[in-house]
């Protein structure tokens, strides 16, 4: 039942799309209809795949990266009040400047290839990471700090036994959000310094005014999102049974 409702969610959305197209005429250079891309997929199957499968590379890689680097500085802020005052200012500094001004510069830095696609997914998706572990280390319970006190635990044991699996809800949550913003820094890298990938299959396209082949890598890459997302949706599940029990979600 649980995957009965997006999948009609999906059918009214492409509905809805599909009569937007009909009612208003819209030119095919603009928008093509859920046939039509559906035809272009049809059309080169293994091609996208293929890109597909470049993309996700660059996707996860980033997405790694940015969970090692946002865990270690997310709790050296959590640890030391100095660091959170020196770096927490230089951290929303840097989120503020927009990702895409990089892009040439990580392509002078890094040349073509997929370096500069991976640290540009890196850095989109690193800012969420990083506030997510900072906030869930300084949320502990109240009870579970009382608890570690009691035990007379060691502080690398109140942070292993107590701070640590206590801040996992919260650190998910910025996984969840930091995911999708890993697909957006790939597509991103892809523009600027790709010879492959989905987001180089959507420029091509775009230049070529094959819109119905740029839609269908949209599509693509929206569906290769969503199953990462969920994919990490059900790791949380696996890892953390005890929220669910604990929370009053539905």
């Amino acid at each position: 039942m649980a995957v009965c409702w997006p999948a009609l969610g999906l059918s009214a959305a492409i509905g809805v799309w599909a009569l937007a197209v009909a009612l208003f005429d819209v030119p095919e250079i603009i928008a093509q209809s859920p046939a039509d891309v559906l035809d272009a997929f049809l059309g080169v199957p293994g091609y996208l795949l293929g890109e597909a499968l470049t993309t996700l590379i660059v996707i996860v890689a980033g997405f790694a990266l940015a969970v090692a680097a946002g865990l270690v500085i997310g709790v050296a802020i959590a640890a030391s009040r100095i660091v959170e005052l020196m770096f927490a200012p230089l951290l929303v500094a840097f989120n503020a400047v927009p990702k895409v001004a990089l892009a040439p510069l990580l392509v002078v830095w890094m040349g073509f290839g997929q370096q500069p696609k991976v640290v540009m997914a890196l850095l989109v998706c690193f800012f969420p990471v990083v506030l997510s572990v900072a906030q869930g280390l300084t949320s502990t319970p109240v009870e579970l700090a009382e608890l570690a006190r009691s035990l007379r635990t060691s502080r690398t044991q109140t942070f292993l036994r107590f701070r640590f699996p206590g801040a996992l809800p919260q650190i998910f949550v910025g996984l969840k959000v930091a995911m999708p913003l890993a697909a957006v820094g790939a597509v991103i890298g892809e523009f600027s310094a790709g010879d492959e990938g989905l987001g180089f299959v959507i420029v091509q396209s775009g230049a070529n005014s094959d819109t119905a082949l740029a839609f269908a890598a949209v599509a693509l890459l929206g569906v290769m999102s969503v199953a990462l997302f969920y994919a990490l949706v059900l790791a949380e599940r696996l890892l953390l049974p005890w929220v669910r029990e604990t929370t009053s979600q539905r």
